[in-house]
């Protein structure tokens, strides 16, 4: 299966194209373009020095042409991997479904229930798959949460705590230039995360938000909702307060902090469950600056998300939970090659069924919540009920 990628930002050079290149490398993705109107942007991905570094043996096709141009040269039915800031994910969704192809959306998919509804009837009808890569899914935290939790274990969620705060230096990268009040803010970029954790570990809905958001000005002036507290009511009434921000400093160790803590009962007993996402059991003093943004002497790194290992071979290999995403994705669209129509529905059906890959059909209360969580931020934090 050849990939196409729309953007090449930070997520494509942090986790998507090292996936792309690993599975490559293994024989299940056999060419990979990217397209980005930012001829700098391409540039950096091809010298970055720690893909090169990893990836000796392996290369992408850059592109500079629109990505419409670029997906009417595509067979049928191959991999577009959309990776664009959140506001344009629509526009490119739907034009790779109207090309025919296949498609990996970074979360959240788009931003309105309209929205998914279209991009869900559209695939449909094609009988293409759009898997939306909520990563923290294939964390096996939240894997083993999610057996015990709907195997009884727990009782049911009642009240719970989630925080995700990205470093300072992302206001000086190119989200300055689209991570703007009008188009986003920090709880539908990140909070989403712990949204759709909640509801995949406890099937439970959201169905009420309230988003209190704090300016705050970038580099270049450009204004963003730089820090936010979200209160979610979830289908039994429980409550989940989730806080974001771009604003965890620098000097901290570790690339953000974040984390997800659930109180439960049976109705008898209290149970919990505490994931600290943050410290992952791992300090290192190193003699040097290791160099990177946001890196530091001391460090507390994550070895689950998305890490490089030295297990022999050309270069180094990607672990972890990120690439486990982009892995599982790819192979659901696999099993579709050489079907027929009514074959690759009811395989998509056996795909939304199951609830590991996020689909527009399985996990729409993702749109639901952002969609809702905008009209609270702009209205000043004012409830926002969606169910």
């Amino acid at each position: 299966m050849r990939t196409f990628m729309i953007g090449g930002g930070m997520i494509a050079h942090d986790q998507i194209l090292p996936s792309l290149y690993q599975l490559k490398r293994l024989g299940r993705v056999e060419g990979i373009e990217i397209c980005d109107r930012r001829k700098e942007s391409l540039d950096a991905l091809l010298n970055a020095p720690l893909l090169n570094e990893a990836f000796p043996d392996q290369k992408f096709a850059p592109r500079l042409e629109s990505y419409e141009e670029c997906l009417a040269g595509l067979a049928p039915e191959q991999l577009a991997v959309v990776a664009l800031p959140d506001a344009l994910h629509y526009k490119a969704v739907m034009a790779a479904l109207r090309a025919d192809q296949h498609v990996l959306c970074v979360k959240p998919l788009v931003l309105t229930v309209a929205q998914a509804e279209e991009v869900e009837h559209e695939a449909r009808e094609r009988g293409l798959m759009v898997g939306i890569e909520y990563h923290k899914r294939f964390d096996d935290r939240s894997l083993m949460a999610r057996r015990r939790y709907r195997a009884g274990l727990f009782g049911e969620f009642k009240l719970g705590t989630a925080s995700l705060l990205e470093k300072w230096y992302y206001r000086y990268s190119n989200f300055q230039n689209w991570f703007t009040c009008e188009a986003t803010d920090a709880f539908t970029y990140i909070g989403c995360h712990y949204v759709d954790l909640v509801a995949f570990i406890t099937g439970l809905l959201p169905v009420e938000i309230s988003v209190y958001g704090m300016k705050d000005r970038f580099p270049n002036g450009n204004e963003g909702w730089l820090w936010t507290d979200a209160r979610v009511i979830w289908s039994n009434g429980a409550c989940l307060n989730v806080q974001n921000a771009l604003g965890f400093p620098d000097a901290a160790p570790g690339t953000n902090t974040q984390g997800l803590n659930m109180y439960c009962s049976n109705g008898e007993t209290g149970a919990w469950i505490n994931h600290d996402d943050q410290y992952r059991g791992m300090q290192y003093c190193y003699t040097r600056h290791p160099g990177g943004d946001g890196a530091n002497v001391y460090n507390e790194p994550s070895p689950d998300y998305f890490q490089y290992v030295n297990v022999g071979g050309p270069g180094l290999t990607p672990v972890g939970y990120g690439y486990r995403s982009v892995s599982y994705i790819v192979e659901r669209a696999l099993e579709l090659q050489g079907l027929g129509l009514a074959e690759r529905r009811a395989k998509l059906k056996e795909f939304d069924d199951a609830g590991v890959m996020a689909t527009p059909e399985n996990s729409r209360y993702n749109e639901a919540v952002v969609e809702a969580a905008r009209k609270s931020v702009l209205g000043g934090g004012c409830p926002v009920k969606f169910a």
